[in-house]
């Protein structure tokens, strides 16, 4: 059984003002591209619109406003969003499928994820092979981690980096290296 909570009297109906005092809180709580920006918005609007009868329609075209709005403004940019996203994501140990994956996600068309790809160390080669030498440091793979039993997880190993979107040539490069030296160098 749920109680309801005190002073709660179910969503409250949606307005424009209420609309961007919640698009503005959650951008100031995160960096976001204009299409997640509007499904953040739409869930609120389908909330209200279910539960007080409100019109989608109508609630939708203010999120659209609004999105346009914010767009002109430069408080939502998606070049920058997916510029910022990829060089974290890259930083982190990500490869260049997953990074184009959580672009999409995020809503960024793909000539923008492939531009910020682009910008931030091109998609798979080098910009890869460095990226999965991050992961497997962070995650203590291949000549990052035990020497003991290093044989045996080899294969485990290698499904990890390979699970994270990187390819054969350089998961076998990462996880076959004999010390760090030798990815150094590589």
């Amino acid at each position: 059984m749920s109680f309801p909570r005190r002073g709660s009297g179910g969503p409250k109906p949606v307005t424009p003002e209420l609309l961007e005092k919640a698009a503005l809180y959650y951008l100031e709580r995160y960096a976001s591209s204009a299409e997640n920006l509007r499904r953040v918005l739409m869930r609120r609007v389908d909330r209200w619109s279910r539960i007080e009868g409100g019109d989608r329609k109508q609630g939708a075209g203010w999120v659209d406003a609004l999105i346009r709005r914010y767009v002109d403004a430069k408080l939502v940019d998606d070049r920058a969003y997916a510029q910022a996203l990829s060089s974290s994501l890259r930083r982190r140990g990500a490869s260049s499928r997953k990074i184009k994956l959580k672009l999409r996600q995020k809503g960024v068309d793909a000539d923008t994820a492939d531009t910020a790809l682009d910008e931030t160390g091109g998609a798979g080669g080098e910009a890869d092979l460095s990226a999965a030498i991050a992961l497997a440091r962070k995650r203590r793979l291949g000549p990052f981690g035990k020497t003991a039993g290093r044989k045996e997880r080899r294969m485990r190993e290698m499904a990890a980096l390979a699970r994270a979107g990187f390819g054969y040539d350089i998961v076998r490069k990462v996880i076959d290296a004999k010390n760090e030296g030798e990815l150094q160098g590589a």
